[in-house]
């Protein structure tokens, strides 16, 4: 008795303690997204066939677990016949038989409702009204995503935009070893392989912003390799895009025309690119419009002037593991830092 009541304490702690670890977001995003609400054509594709194999399996368990039951009850050991076994069946050749067709059959079905759907998913984005597909490129970096946009000239990281009804072509690959680029709410899960270029796409017809994430483990950042798709119309994305490819403005402030002196003249310029300044590395994001994004490192904090000098501070206390060192800046430093980056907008 003392075992199995120490068995249902520990059983109720450990529940308690997952409920909670449920309920803290684990990333700036609170909301979890989920492929039951698609905003694409080939998400709802996936959805409508997971539904369809959710009722196919939940159908499957409520006969067996009713024949268990029954045969639970109606064969259990009376009293009155303590040792009387019920009448054995063997070989019954029509219960085999149906046992063997039915779940051909289901396994059947469902085998070709998955190719079709496969087919959907894995068919090359047409030209709509809106226009051609647009292309992009994504690499995958621990952890972190580079954005490119080839035909227009932008590179960014971490957010995504694109116009809504237009079609988005993108190309994957990584830069160090093997993730997966997934959106719930707009299409299925894709490897990003070191060496070679997959293919995925999507169609949002619906305005709003879409988590994404790593759905294959990296490292030890894995779960904070996040990235955020922002559908909106086609002016907005003009706009964005007319912003991008502009060069940010000079610094308006003292302290942020000190912080890019800082920039300059420190490690920042040996990994990060600026357009239109010297600062051309190529090792972390690209900081050109640093200021107008929602997050740093890759959905870990919010971009935030107070999370900004946290980062800056310390990245191995915020994110342990990730290639930005220490570089023991002071806080006048920082401030300088973080006046000039929230700058460029």
């Amino acid at each position: 008795m003392v075992s199995r009541n120490r068995f249902l304490f520990w059983s109720l702690l450990l529940g308690i303690m997952g409920l909670a670890a449920l309920s803290q977001p684990t990333s700036v995003w609170a909301q979890s997204p989920t492929p039951f609400l698609p905003a694409s054509p080939s998400a709802r594709a996936i959805r409508d066939l997971m539904v369809i194999i959710l009722w196919i399996a939940a159908l499957v368990f409520i006969v067996v677990e009713a024949l268990l039951i029954y045969a639970v009850w109606r064969y259990r050991a009376k009293p009155s016949e303590p040792d009387t076994l019920p009448r054995q069946i063997h070989g019954n050749t029509p219960i085999e038989i149906a046992w063997t067709i039915a779940p051909a059959i289901v396994l059947a079905i469902v085998f070709v409702m998955t190719i079709r759907t496969m087919g959907v998913v894995a068919a090359p984005p047409p030209a709509t009204a809106a226009g051609e597909p647009l292309l992009i490129k994504v690499i995958g970096h621990q952890w972190w995503w580079e954005v490119q946009y080839p035909e227009l000239g932008i590179v960014t990281a971490s957010d995504i935009h694109d116009p809504v009804g237009r079609p988005v072509q993108f190309e994957l690959t990584s830069g160090d070893v093997i993730h997966s680029f997934w959106v719930p709410e707009l299409q299925g899960k894709t490897d990003v392989i070191p060496g070679r270029t997959n293919n995925s796409h999507f169609t949002v017809d619906q305005p709003g912003e879409y988590l994404g994430m790593c759905a294959e483990f990296c490292g030890a950042q894995h779960a904070r390799m996040r990235f955020k798709v922002i559908a909106e119309s086609p002016e907005e994305f003009e706009t964005w895009v007319a912003n991008q490819q502009s060069p940010p403005a000079e610094p308006a402030t003292p302290l942020a025309q000190q912080g890019q002196q800082a920039f300059m003249t420190n490690a920042c310029i040996g990994c990060h690119t600026i357009d239109g300044t010297a600062a051309q590395g190529k090792t972390g994001p690209n900081l050109t419009h640093f200021g107008s994004r929602d997050t740093i490192a890759a959905g870990t904090l919010s971009n935030t002037p107070e999370n900004l000098a946290r980062w800056l501070r310390n990245p191995q206390e915020v994110k342990p593991g990730a290639l930005m060192p220490n570089l023991n800046l002071s806080e006048t430093t920082i401030d300088q830092l973080v006046a000039y980056l929230e700058s460029l907008q």
